[in-house]
């Protein structure tokens, strides 16, 4: 702790803390520099409310920033969910058609085939499953 916290109250000292803290911490997920803050004892109730805005704002931006990445995030994976809903109602149509062309004979075969086969391993997307 530096020399200019010599004589400072418990809370000024907290304050002051926390507020190197989150600065510090904020700065740093936003590559930005640390800004510093000196506390005085005729405002202490200033710096206090002043500490207390640059942390809002650096909870403001660090929130803007990520509330834009959801947002890119989910657009990419509606665009996803609408490719593979395509694709599975265009497998669906195959295969009704198939089970139409296909013989009585060729779908007793292919259940069989089904039936004998051993089953898949589990799919890693399941619910409950960890990604």
């Amino acid at each position: 702790m530096s020399t200019e916290m010599f004589g400072k109250t418990p809370m000024e000292v907290a304050v002051y803390q926390l507020h190197n803290f989150s600065i510090s911490f904020f700065s740093s997920l936003l590559g930005g520099d640390v800004v510093s803050v000196k506390l005085d004892n005729s405002a202490s109730g200033a710096s206090v409310v002043a500490i207390d805005n640059k942390i809002e704002q650096a909870m403001d931006l660090v929130k803007n920033h990520l509330m834009y990445a959801v947002r890119e995030e989910v657009e990419v994976l509606k665009e996803q969910i609408k490719e593979l809903a395509e694709k599975n109602h265009q497998l669906e149509r195959e295969n009704s058609l198939l089970k139409n062309l296909a013989s009585p004979e060729q779908m007793e075969k292919f259940q069989l085939c089904l039936l004998l086969q051993p089953a898949p391993p589990p799919c890693p997307l399941t619910p409950g499953s960890a990604v």
